[in-house]
């Protein structure tokens, strides 16, 4: 069950990428009350876990109305992770993060970020909902299930601190450390991609 949980930790940690999201909420708030910026993390971080959890639970669910088999949704979804780790590495995902903030932060629409652009796609996107689904769908029984909420509720609790932090984060870390570092989680993500790929295609072919 170890094993489970720093594989699922490591997976969640790499889609999700708190460190990666602590620059972006700093500058979205950067006009906000200290107050106000805490509200908007919690807020976040709080509907991010709802959405992820209602697909962790009722995905292959959903799935199985649909008449996708978890084969599939596998193979799709080690395919999206897998472009996901390519952004990483060559950073396109940090610079496409940066200029949705700055959308937001233009219109002038949405003083509160908590719900968009951050709970959603940033913290509960495409890579955090395919990821959830596949490991609750690769682990049979509440007990396997439940070490991978245990390890997604890690992750939140994670951003949650990353976010409240934000701005001592990126006076420690800077600019080309953080990109350092989303690279090398880019290549585990990756590997990780490439598993899910591969078990899709034995279950599809055995």
């Amino acid at each position: 069950m170890l094993e489970l949980f720093v594989s699922s930790f490591i997976t969640f940690f790499v889609v999700i990428d708190p460190p990666g999201c602590a620059p972006i909420f700093a500058g979205l708030t950067s006009g906000a009350t200290a107050l106000h910026r805490r509200a908007m993390a919690i807020r976040a971080v709080g509907v991010a876990a709802g959405i992820l959890l209602v697909f962790a639970l009722v995905g292959q669910a959903l799935l199985h109305g649909l008449g996708i088999s978890l084969a599939s949704f596998r193979i799709a979804g080690g395919i999206m992770l897998f472009l996901i780790a390519l952004e990483m590495v060559f950073e396109r995902r940090t610079q496409k993060r940066e200029d949705r903030a700055a959308q937001v932060a233009a219109t002038g629409e949405a003083e509160d970020v908590s719900i968009f652009p951050m709970a959603m796609p940033m913290i509960a996107g495409p890579g955090s909902i395919a990821s959830v689904m596949l490991l609750m769908a690769r682990n049979a029984g509440w007990q396997g299930k439940g070490v991978v909420l245990a390890a997604l509720g890690a992750n939140l609790a994670l951003m949650l601190a990353s976010l409240l932090a934000a701005g001592a984060i990126m006076r420690v870390l800077g600019a080309k450390i953080e990109a350092v570092i989303t690279r090398l989680l880019g290549v585990l993500l990756a590997a990780l991609a490439v598993q899910f790929v591969m078990d899709g295609l034995q279950v599809s072919l055995g």
